[in-house]
């Protein structure tokens, strides 16, 4: 790229300017392709550290207008240029994600459906909620891939995993706690995991609430992560003690408890005996026993037959294709 097409680009901060004076007057869509347009040239000049600068400003102000679309598009090219410019991960480029990511509205669902206007509303609210979760997820997803392939973690980016379990749970009408947790293993807040898990378990079905705990804690050995996985599952128990809320007693929590004492010591028989003896609890899930495969793996060594096989096998790839 010649220094004459470099040169003849003015700052970006000229761009931001005017782009935001016709974002403030309404004017959206022609904003987005002004934005579009624009940091392209710049990103062709190369001059990707102006590109971002654009692109940054454009998802933050449609998004605080409410252009969740809009907004959405801008954060995935905003994580499209730091590939293409090929920023290695660090605290800055963190900070400026969670800017984009903070900036991606909130929303209630309404709780109460009355006549056929509250009807309506709801429906609308429905849809807006999977707009945002939708934009906000392929946006972090996205992120987190970049941080696996620029930054030093193979499972990516531990705070945009937490905060990607965040909005999927705050955000989502009805809340898929698979994906919710699989963020939150990866993420740096057992402590917030725990919260969640705590409130989930206040408001969900019966037969619910132990499949969570379980799900959580076997997500967490899985990795290899047995400090956290018993962090969890004491600190849930704690948690609903002091909110006089009962705790799940079930032979599947029965499972779980002799399971995190048998990890704590060269166990292979025990840990063997145990998943024959719970096995019509541990199949309560199809992924369990998954999950067991992996952290007998972890633990003791044991080969998995076909470890690419199953669901879990495929999450485990880690971010390619799949529909998290």
């Amino acid at each position: 790229m010649s220094r004459s097409r470099k040169a003849s680009l003015p700052p970006a901060s000229e761009n931001i300017e005017k782009l935001q004076k016709i974002v403030d007057g309404g004017n959206y869509y022609g904003a987005q392709q002004m934005y579009k347009s624009t940091s392209a040239r710049y990103v062709s000049a190369e001059r990707y550290s102006d590109a971002l600068d654009i692109i940054e400003s454009g998802a933050c102000l449609q998004l605080k207008h409410d252009q969740v679309t809009c907004g959405s598009e801008l954060a995935m090219l905003f994580v499209d240029t730091l590939v293409k410019g090929k920023f290695s991960y660090n605290e800055d480029l963190l900070d400026r994600l969670r800017k984009i990511y903070e900036a991606f509205p909130r929303n209630a669902v309404p709780d109460h459906v009355g006549d056929d206007d509250d009807m309506q509303k709801l429906t609308e609210a429905l849809g807006a909620a999977k707009i945002r979760v939708e934009g906000c997820s392929s946006f972090l997803r996205a992120a987190i891939r970049w941080s696996i392939e620029f930054g030093t973690d193979k499972n990516g980016c531990r705070e945009l995993h937490t905060m990607l379990a965040e909005y999927i749970y705050s955000e989502t009408p009805e809340v898929d706690m698979n994906k919710v947790s699989f963020h939150f293993v990866r993420g740096k807040s057992p402590k917030r995991f725990t919260d969640t898990l705590v409130n989930f378990m206040e408001k969900c079905y019966p037969g619910e609430d132990d499949l969570a705990i379980a799900r959580a804690v076997l997500m967490y050995l899985a990795l290899g992560n047995l400090r956290d996985a018993n962090y969890v599952y004491n600190e849930v128990k704690k948690q609903l003690e002091s909110k006089e809320v009962e705790y799940p007693e079930s032979d599947l929590m029965q499972f779980i408890s002799y399971l995190l004492q048998t990890l704590e010591r060269d166990a292979l028989p025990l840990f063997r005996m145990l998943r024959q003896n719970y096995n019509s609890s541990i199949e309560r899930d199809p992924a369990f026993h998954e999950l067991l495969d992996h952290i007998a793996e972890r633990f003791y060594g044991v080969r998995r037959k076909n470890p690419m096989q199953g669901m879990f096998g495929d999450i485990f790839k880690m971010m390619g294709d799949i529909n998290m």
